[in-house]
């Protein structure tokens, strides 16, 4: 779901805890989350709404008034949903990613997972590259790294996204960088590099 900055500060805030979208099916569900730039969303309740049944508290709630609430649920054909919203913390992600302090244990587990992710890559072994590749070229353009290593931009990010996950990188307004957690990875698994 698209929320404006302004939307998620106030969701934050407390100031806003039901919004209403139109969609042709449901797009969330009840119990769901959502990562935003202001953190996690969580979804307390999704439920189709009659426009005749949308009050004027449901707009205020949703800090709108009637009116212009059913004329901004009427621009799109579908069903009008109300939405219970609500903050669900920090994206974990990102307090994952500052965790570079990592024991032989972590950084054994975090071996292991990337080496399973690429036992699995239909097209070979990827993980260690991409994260070499953020690390000399950060802030450039995921479709400029994609194409000078043969990928299309749209599977370059859906990779990115997945070490992304494990906290090794991060999204910058162009491109990524490695996160110092992904630095740490990448140190280790050079070092076994040497000591192999």
């Amino acid at each position: 779901m698209m929320f404006s900055n302004v939307d998620l500060d106030r969701i934050v805030a407390g100031e806003v805890d039901v919004v209403f979208r139109t969609w042709k099916r449901p797009m969330h569900r009840a119990g769901g989350r959502q990562r935003t730039s202001r953190g996690v969303i969580a979804f307390t309740s999704v439920e189709p709404v009659e426009l005749e049944d949308i009050t004027d508290e449901d707009a205020r709630r949703a800090r709108s008034d009637r009116a212009t609430l059913v004329g901004f649920l009427t621009r799109k054909e579908g069903t009008a949903y109300r939405v219970g919203v609500r903050p669900a913390g920090p994206d974990e992600r990102v307090t994952l990613r500052e965790q570079a302090d990592l024991s032989a244990e972590q950084l054994a587990a975090l071996a292991a997972t990337l080496a399973g992710i690429d036992s699995r890559s239909q097209k070979g072994p990827w993980t260690r590259r991409y994260l070499e590749l953020i690390e000399a070229r950060p802030a450039e353009l995921a479709e400029t790294i994609g194409a000078s290593i043969g990928v299309e931009r749209r599977p370059f990010k859906a990779n990115v996204r997945r070490l992304k996950e494990l906290g090794l990188t991060e999204s910058l307004p162009t491109g990524y960088r490695l996160s110092p957690r992904g630095q740490t990875v990448l140190r280790h698994l050079r070092a076994g590099d040497a000591a192999g």
